[in-house]
C-alpha cells in the first residue's frame, strides 16, 4: 500500500532531509585526497548528531545477521552501492558515490552523491553526470497522473542516450515512516505501467549507472555491489515530494 502524507507530514520530512542535505554538504567539502571511508562516516554521524537525527542505515535491517555496520554507503569506482566504510584510502581519480540516510522524528530522508576526488578523467566526470541528468529526467516524469514506470522509462532512456547502462537489481522506492516503502521505482522499463503518481507521494529516486555491462555482482560482505566487468558505476538519488503542481526535491539546500 502507497502511503500518501498529509501536510504535517510533509514539514516533518522537510527537517529530515534538509539535515541529509546539510550531511551532503559537509562531505563534500572535506572529501579530498588521503583520507579514508571511515572519516567520511564519521562526518555523516557527527551531522546527523548534531541535528538531532538518527544514522538510519547503521544496524539495518534491524534483527538482521549481518546488518550494515556504518552510518554511510561508500561505494568507490566500480562498486555501484553500498560500499562499507573503513581503512580505506581515497586516491586521486577515484569516483566515489556517497548514499546517507537519516530519520528524525519517526520520518526519513535518503540522497546519494557521486564524486570524483582530486583531479579524476574525463569518464568518471562524464558518468557522474549522467546518473545526474539520469535523476533529473527521471523528476520531470514524476507528475501527478502519471505512471510510476513513467519514471523508469525516463531514467533509462536518458541513461542509455548516453552510452551508460542501468543497472536492474535495485531500485527506487517509496520513502517515509519507513526506509523503503512502496512503491519500488526501477530506473528501466516501459512508460505508463505501474502505479498512478499521485499528490502526497514521497518517493526516493535513485538512478545507478554503469559505464559498461548493466550486470553486478554481490561480494563476500553480504553488501557491497560491484559491476561485474570491473568498470565504473555512479549513483545520484534524491527524495523527492508529489505535490499538487509537481515534484520538488526535498533533499537539496
Amino acid at each position: 500500500m502507497i502511503d500518501i502524507k498529509t501536510d504535517r507530514e510533509i514539514e516533518i520530512m522537510r527537517e529530515v532531509c534538509k539535515i541529509v542535505a546539510i550531511a551532503h554538504e559537509e562531505i563534500k567539502k572535506s572529501l579530498k585526497v588521503g583520507m579514508t571511508t571511515r572519516e567520511i562516516d564519521e562526518i555523516t554521524e557527527r551531522v546527523f548528531k548534531e541535528h538531532g537525527a538518527n544514522p538510519s542505515c547503521k544496524g539495518y535491517p534491524h534483527g538482521s545477521k549481518n546488518p550494515f555496520p556504518a552510518a554511510t554507503c561508500i561505494s568507490v569506482n566500480n562498486e555501484v552501492i553500498h560500499g562499507i566504510p573503513g581503512e580505506r584510502v581515497l586516491r586521486d581519480g577515484d569516483l566515489v558515490s556517497i548514499d546517507i540516510v537519516a530519520d528524525k522524528n519517526g520520518f526519513y530522508g535518503d540522497a546519494t552523491r557521486s564524486y570524483v576526488v582530486g583531479k579524476g578523467t574525463p569518464e568518471a566526470y562524464e558518468i557522474i553526470e549522467a546518473a545526474e541528468k539520469s535523476f533529473w529526467a527521471g523528476v520531470k516524469a514524476a507528475q501527478p497522473g502519471n505512471r510510476i514506470s513513467d519514471i523508469s522509462h525516463a531514467i533509462q532512456d536518458s541513461a542509455e542516450k548516453r552510452g551508460y547502462s542501468v543497472v536492474r537489481e535495485f531500485q527506487g522506492h517509496g520513502i517515509g515512516k519507513e526506509m523503503h516503502e512502496e512503491p519500488g521505482i526501477p530506473n528501466f522499463g516501459k512508460p505508463g505501467k505501474g502505479p498512478r503518481i499521485m499528490p502526497g507521494m514521497t518517493l526516493a529516486i535513485e538512478p545507478m549507472i554503469n559505464e559498461g555491462s548493466p550486470d553486478i555482482e554481490i561480494l563476500d560482505d553480504g553488501w557491497t555491489v560491484v559491476t561485474y566487468d570491473g568498470k565504473l558505476s555512479a549513483h545520484y538519488e534524491n527524495t523527492v515530494f508529489i505535490g499538487r503542481n509537481g515534484p520538488e526535491v526535498l533533499t537539496i539546500l
